[in-house]
Order: C-alpha cells, then structure tokens, then sequence
C-alpha cells in the first residue's frame, strides 16, 4: 500500500488582506494531486470552494467570499491528506462607501455598481442619492467592533439609505464621541432640512395667487345683452299756428345744432362698432389662433375653441359672422387633413395613434379614421418584413462576392508559384465550419462571443431580425384593435355615447378583415421564414416571391437549433397577446417542420463525422485490446442527441416530432446509415494496405503493460494486427456500445430502436465473421500447408522408419508458428485468444487428420511416431479444443495401428514427457486454466 500523503500546510498569501471578492494566491505544501483531490478551502471562516482554482500542489487561486470573521485562517482540505493548517492568516477589510459629494480619486458611478456575486450590474434607488452626512456635523467613526454591533442590533443596518435603518446603530458607529450641544446642532439641521421643503411649497403657492385672483375676475365678468330702444310717435291736432313756430324753432335748431348732432351720430356710430369688435373678438381673432395652436401643436385648445364656436355661431344669419365661420372651418378641414396624415404617418406610437383618432373624431372627420389607421399599419408592418428579407438577400449577395474575391486573393497567397509566410486569417464563415460540427469531448452548445453576429449565416440573423419586428410591431397592432373594439379610443363622456356605439358596431361588422389581416401577417412570417430555411416546402409562386436566397449548403443543426429557439420565444410573445390559437397555429406547424428538418439535418451531419472519424484512429491500444475509436463514435453519437434534445422536447401547444410515420421511417433509416457508416468505417481501416496506413502518430499507452510495447516497436502496424484490433473493436462494439446508443435513442424517444439495434447487430456480426476469417486464412493456412511437406521431409516413410527418438522438428516449427500466433492475438487483446486458438487448432487438426487417412499401411515404428506427434499436438492444445478438432484428432488417432505391447505405450509416455519437459517454456501460454475458453 502507498504512503499517506501529508496534510496540506498554508505558508503563504498575497495579497494578505483585502476586502470581499479580493482575488489572492495561496502557496503552500501538499495542496493536492490535482483538482478533483481539492474538497474544501475556507477563508477566515468563509467556504471559497466555489472560486477556487487548482493550479499546482503548491499553489491554488481562489476570490475571498463575505466572511464574518475579520481576520482568520486559511484552511485547505484534500481528499489525499485531510484537513490541514496554516502559518499564516487573512484580514478582511471593510469597503468605505463613496458618497456623491465625497472626492475620489476614480469615477463613482452613483446609478449602478457592480455585483461580483452574481456577475451583472444593480441599479441603485434614487434614495441612495442623498448627502453622505445627513446629520450636517462632524462624523467621528467610532472603535466599536462590527461584530458586536451586529449582534446588538439583528437585521438592522447602520445605513440610512436601507429599509432596516437603525438610528441608534448610526449614532454609535458615526458619532459615539459627539458631545451632546453637537447633537443638538444636528438636530437643528434636520429640522431646517424639513422646514426647507415646506417652506419650498408654500412660496410657490404665494407666487402664484397672482393669476388665481386674474382667473377669477376672468370667471366673474358679465356678459350683457344688446336691447332696441323704440319710441313711439305721438301724433296730436295742433294748431297752424302752433305748427308753423314748431317749425321755425326747428329750423333755427337744426340750423344751431347740425355740426354737433354729425358729430356725436359720428361718435356713437364708432363706439357700438368698437363694442361688438370687442364683443365678439373670439370669433374674430379665432383663425388666426387656430393657425397658431395647430404650428405649436396644442390641437386640444383648437378642439375646444372649435366647438364653442360652432355652438355660438354654427347657425348664425349675420353676414359678418357667417365669413368669419367660414374661415374657421376652412382652417379646421386642413387640420383633419393634417391630423390624418399624421395618423397613418408610420412609424408611430400607439399612444400617438390613439391621439390623432380622439381628435380626428371630436373634428367629426368624415369616415372610420380608426379603420383607416389599422389598414395602414398592416401595409406597413407587411412591407417592413419583406424589406427586411430584401435588404439581407442583396447583403448575403454581396457577401457572397466579397468571399469569392477573399478566396482568389487566399489561392494567390499559397499557390507554389510563391514563397510567403504571411499569415493569412480564415474567414468568419470558414471559421463557423469548423466549429459547427459536433466536437469531441466538448459539450454542443458553446458560449458566444461578441462576434457572434458576425459568424451567423445570413438566413439565421435575418429570422432573428424578422421576428423581432413582427414581435415589437404586432402587439400595438393587436392593441389598437382592441381599443377600436371596445370604443376606449373616443372619449368615455354622455355625449360621446352615440359614437362610441357605432364604433362599436364597424368594429364587429369588420371583425372576420382583421382577422384575415392577423393571417396575412403570420403567413407572410411563416412563408419569409420557411423560404430562408426550408425552400422546399414552398410552391413556386410562392418561392418566387418569399425565396431569393442562394442556398449553396443547408444550415447545420446547430444553426437550426438556434433558429427553432427564436421562433418559439417569438410564438410565446404572441401568444401572451391573447391572440387566437387559431391564428397562431401557422407558427406551429413551422416550429414542428423546423424541428423535422433540423433533427434530420443533424443526423446527416453525424454520419459525415463518423465517416471521417477513420482519420483519426490512432491505433493505440489500452490494456482491453481496444483503440479510441469505439469512444469516439459513442460520443459523437451522444452529442448529436444532446444537441437535439431541446428540439425533441415538447413546448407547450407543440406535437411530438414522430407523430408522422415518415419521420419516424426517415430518423430510422438515417440512424442505421450512422451505424452501418461506422461500421463500413471499421472494415476500411482494418482492410486497408500496409501503405496506405498513417502511423507517424503511433504512440503507447502509459498505462499499458510492457508487453504491449512490441506493436510499437516496428514503424507500421501488419495487416494481421489491424485485423486483431478492428475484432477486438467489433466485440466491444457489439457488447457495449451498441446497447449503450440504443438507450440513448430510447430515453431521447427514438421510434424503431429495436430495429436499428437489430439491423446494426447483424452487420456487425458480419464484419465481424469476415475480418474473423480473414485473420485465419492469413494465419492458419501457413501454419496448415507446412505441415505435409515437413512431414515428409528427407524422403520420409510410414512404412520403413526408425524407432522414435522425439517429436520431429516440422511438428516443433507449427507449435511455434502456433505460439506465434497466440503471441499477437494476446499482446492486442487477451479476450481474442480462446476464438482464434481454437480455430487454428481446428484448421491444423483437420489438416492431421487428412494426411494420417492419406497414408495407406504404418510400421511399427511409423505408427508409434505418428501416435507421439498426434498426442503431442493434441495435449499441448488441450485447452483450445473444440469439439470439431477433437474429432479430427480423434479420426487420426483411429487411422493407426493400436500399439499392442506395453514397451510401445512406456516408450510414447517417456517420449511424449521428455518433449513436454524440453519445451515447457514455450509451452507456458497454453497453460491458461479452461475458464479462460470463449464460445466461438
């Protein structure tokens, strides 16, 4: 057993202090064998496991978490030495918040600060914005230990700035030595502090009494009424005489009094002029005013003035008066005109739609303004999506020729004809081809960059970009709707009512064309995005119209994972709109289609990996007999499902992706051409030509045997021990891997498993029998064909021979031919040896047996020699017979004369044990017990 390692043992840190998150080095003794050996590290009592990064046994990284203790040990825990100790300690400071009058010497930013803990910025309450020093007096920080502050005063905090604010906390830690006139000088500040704010108030109302008193008098002016004066003439019998002085007085008065009288008729008549000017100066200065309010915008008092004046003079007969209206309602006509076209103006906001439609209705604009705003943001929002589609059509365009170039300019740059070493940057699209593909040994989804965007192919960042304008767009489109449903775009008053009403009524009457323009536009989205994605499932009208895009290579899954995820955020926000299922359903049956294509995209994508996975076989071999490459293709196979198992996974509203039975065929058939793909794979690399065969990268597994560093020795691998290595493979394979993919298509709810583990099985097993057969014919038939000529060798004779001395030579060279073979098959993999020991023992038995019925007569001697070497062969491979060579073995023995005397059975026992003896050494590797012995 090894020696316990030592406990780890902390001799230094840097920094030694700091405050919480400070990032420190720890150095020491015996810290770990490594990073899965680190179990616990604590840091003034505090658990910085979590930060911690193993960097060597005597140095480790980590970031000091919010500990309670001020200062404390730094303790370090391994699996391999326990707990351990430290020579040296922590101090954790406290940080000294910045207030916004406070100087420092960095930028304070007073909004937000930054969360180490949860790696994301805070905003900070507008409260946090007040004077560092509230109190207005000197603050003396006091020596109090923080600990005993916090257990006197429990969840409290002695900032004034959070809701658990705890005065007297406050007092003790900013002001414990104040003297008590000082406090009282605090506390005036306070109070002025509060005076300040009321005082703020009431000069504010006292600065405005001014024009409440105008308003006033305004309110209490009094209008009066214009009344006709009538005089009645009196008629009365007068005298001539009477009449004739009447009229000289007159005269003579009139004649006295005609230039005064002009004067005053002058005067009255200017006067009752100037009193209906200003009488009636509302009407009059009213277009003038309107042209004003409607440049400053202010179309509530336009509205208002309007309406007066259309109740006051709307049905006048004063001349005057009718002119003057009449320029009103000129100005008011090209106000609706102006109010409309700022209405179906796009774009624009719901809040200013909903504006201009209040206003256009209180104006009594002719027809249905609303109507009219809802047709013009279907057009608009159906010509942003194809503008869209447009715009990245011509960009990938001009994109396509941009690379074009940059590959000419690429070729230039290597061709032979120069000589530069510049080093040339691979595009962002060749980059994306390397790293879309599966990875081995790597999770699939990998972090983005900020050149994300960059990398994405056109048809990905345009969907994107399509849903997110349909997502911000359409809300206010179905918003606006229901305002126009429930009459809340018109004013809630009595007589407002009737318009409400009828409001109400175009709204149902219209209610079956919105909902074919809610179809037009998911259509229109479902059709833009199939014809980027899945232009196949589109007619060619259609094509024409929402295709356009140059298809050289079908996104990968990786891509159409990204895409399916987008879509289904962007079916979720409509959702959320209370739109009807019915309408969404499109987006539905695009999400399932996409999920189809992309499970079928990667599948394809996996079997041109694990046809290329031939060029990364290694050929090391670890002590199971096996290479890497059964690993490889396992984890390649599980990546692909992980890749896909968001797409696999049910949403709420989706089906499940094999509720068709041809996608179930389809994931069936291309899950089989995986299988069969890895496996043509296996019989490529075993079958191969010895040249053809790469092994500059031939290495030996550290933690493999000695033995097994003769396969390294030579500089290429034979084609026997390619064999060996590929049908140590096809065992793992059919004993393991196999059923392990097999349960992991049925937990990602493959159809058809059993079927492709079946049809996968027995093409294995074919392989299998092929390579197995190969391997013996190289092997068995050499070892087979030299057994006749040396049997004969130097003209020898069953029938005149010499007593026998020993086993012949010939029968020694195949034993070790044999032992030759077991030495290969074991130095791959010790597993092989029963299969194929047996069988060349079965090919050499047969072979035996044949020549031994060949021989027409024995002597004596021939036959005690044949019957040594039979039995020899046959002990010595004892543990490797099968019933077919025991057969054979047992025809040759039959073919012989019985040896009748006992000096004949002495001598062959004495024999056969004196070859046993000579050759024990050789004779060790078929001395393994039969438990060993597998099933052929």
């Amino acid at each position: 057993m090894s020696r316990a390692r030592q406990p780890p043992l902390v001799t230094g840190i840097s920094p030694n202090e700091g405050i919480s998150w400070t990032k420190v080095t720890i150095r020491g003794e015996n810290l770990g064998t490594g990073p899965t050996d680190l179990i616990g590290l604590t840091i003034c009592g505090h658990n910085c496991l979590l930060t911690a990064e193993w960097m060597s046994a005597s140095k480790i990284v980590c970031r000091v978490g919010q500990a309670k203790n001020d200062k404390g040990d730094i303790i370090v825990t391994t699996k391999s030495g326990g707990k351990g100790t430290s020579t040296v300690s922590f101090k954790l400071l406290k940080p000294e918040k910045i207030g916004i009058l406070d100087q420092s010497a960095v930028w304070v930013d007073e909004m937000n600060y930054y969360d180490m803990r949860t790696d994301r910025n805070k905003g900070i309450p507008p409260l946090s914005l007040r004077p560092a020093n509230p109190l207005g007096i000197e603050i003396d920080k006091g020596r109090f230990p923080q600990k005993d502050l916090e257990s006197l005063f429990p969840g409290m905090s002695a900032d004034f700035t959070s809701e658990n604010f705890s005065a007297a906390w406050y007092l003790i830690e900013n002001h414990s030595t104040t003297s008590f006139d000082q406090l009282k000088t605090a506390v005036v500040n306070l109070k002025k502090q509060a005076n300040k704010k009321n005082e703020g108030s009431l000069a504010y109302v006292k600065g405005g009494l001014s024009t409440f008193f105008e308003a006033q008098d305004a309110l209490s002016a009094i209008h009066q009424k214009l009344e006709a004066d009538g005089t009645e003439k009196v008629e009365g019998s007068m005298t001539q005489k009477l009449e004739n002085v009447l009229n000289r007085a007159s005269n003579t008065a009139d004649t006295l009094f005609q230039e005064v009288l002009g004067r005053k008729d002058k005067a009255d008549s200017t006067r009752n002029a100037l009193n209906v000017l200003q009488r009636f100066k509302f009407l009059f200065n009213l277009p003038l005013n309107i042209e004003r309010n409607i440049q400053k915008g202010d179309y509530d008092v336009v509205i208002n003035d309007y309406e007066k004046a259309k109740s006051l003079f709307g049905k006048t007969e004063v001349q005057v008066f009718k002119k003057y209206y009449a320029e009103v309602e000129t100005r008011i006509e090209a106000l609706r005109e102006l109010l409309l076209d700022k209405l179906l103006e796009t774009p624009s906001t719901l809040h200013d739609q909903k504006r201009y439609i209040r206003y256009l209705s209180d104006l009594h604009a002719p027809g249905d303004p609303a109507w009219q705003c809802i047709g013009a943001q279907h057009q608009w929002i159906l010509q942003l999506m194809h503008n869209c589609k447009e715009s990245y059509v011509k960009e990938q365009k001009g994109k396509d020729i941009f690379l074009f170039y940059l590959h000419l300019c690429n070729t230039l740059l290597h061709s032979p004809m120069l000589d530069l070493d510049s080093d040339v940057r691979p595009s962002p699209i060749g980059h994306l081809s390397q790293t879309a593909s599966l990875k081995r040994g790597s999770s699939f989804q990998s972090g983005r960059d900020d050149a994300w965007r960059y990398k994405a192919p056109q048809q990905v960042v345009f969907v994107e970009k399509l849903t997110k304008l349909v997502v911000s767009q359409l809300p206010n489109f179905w918003k606006l709707w229901i305002s126009y449903v429930n009459g809340s775009l018109f004013s809630e008053t009595a007589e407002k009512s009737g318009q409400m009403e009828r409001s109400k009524k175009n709204a149902r009457q219209r209610q079956n064309d919105f909902k074919k323009m809610i179809q037009e536009v998911m259509h229109s989205l479902v059709k833009l995005i199939r014809g980027a994605l899945l232009p196949f499932s589109l007619r060619e009208g259609e094509l024409r119209q929402y295709g356009g895009w140059e298809m050289k290579s079908e996104l990968s899954g990786q891509w159409l994972t990204h895409v399916i995820q987008t879509v289904r955020l962007s079916s979720e926000s409509l959702t959320a709109l209370e739109i009807p299922n019915d309408m969404l359903q499109i987006i539905q049956d695009l999400i399932l289609d996409l999920r189809v294509r992309c499970i079928i995209v990667t599948l394809q994508h996996t079997a041109e990996d694990i046809k290329r996975l031939a060029e990364k076989e290694d050929w090391v071999v670890d002590n199971e007999g096996l290479t890497s490459l059964p690993s490889q293709f396992e984890q390649c196979i599980i990546h692909s499902l992980q890749s896909l198992k968001t797409v696999l996974d049910c949403k709420p509203g989706e089906a499940s992706v094999f509720q068709q039975q041809k996608t179930q065929e389809d994931v069936c058939q291309l899950s089989i051409g995986i299988m069969q793909g890895f496996i043509d794979c296996l019989e490529q690399l075993s079958t191969k030509p010895d040249g053809d065969i790469d092994t500059s990268h031939l290495s030996v597994d550290v933690s493999s045997p000695d033995l097994f560093g003769s396969i390294h020795e030579e500089s290429s691998l034979s084609s026997e021990q390619r064999l060996l290595i590929a049908l140590s493979n096809c065992r793992y394979l059919e004993r393991h891997t196999f059923l392990n993919i097999a349960e992991h298509f049925e937990k990602h709810g493959f159809q058809g498993v059993d079927k492709i583990t079946q049809v996968s099985m027995e093409s294995l097993k074919e392989l299998d029998q092929r390579l197995f057969e190969m391997y013996i014919e190289f092997k068995a038939d050499p070892i087979v064909g030299s057994l006749e000529p040396g049997i004969y060798a130097g003209y020898f004779d069953w029938k005149d021979c010499l007593v026998p001395t020993g086993v012949r030579n010939y029968l020694k060279e195949a034993l070790v031919n044999i032992i030759a073979v077991h030495a290969e098959v074991f130095t791959i993999s010790k597993d092989l040896v029963p299969r194929v020991m047996s069988r060349v023992v079965e090919a050499v038995s047969e072979e035996l047996s044949r020549l031994m019925q060949c021989v027409s007569s024995f002597s004596k001697n021939g036959a005690l020699q044949a019957k040594l070497e039979i039995c020899a062969l046959r002990d010595t491979v004892a543990i490797y017979l099968t019933p077919e060579s025991k057969s054979s073995f047992k025809q040759a023995l039959e073919a012989l004369p019985q040896l009748s005397s006992g000096t004949d059975r002495k001598l062959l026992e004495e024999l056969l044990n004196k070859f046993k003896s000579s050759m024990h050494l050789q004779l060790t590797c078929f001395q393994a017990s039969s438990s060993a012995m597998m099933k052929t």
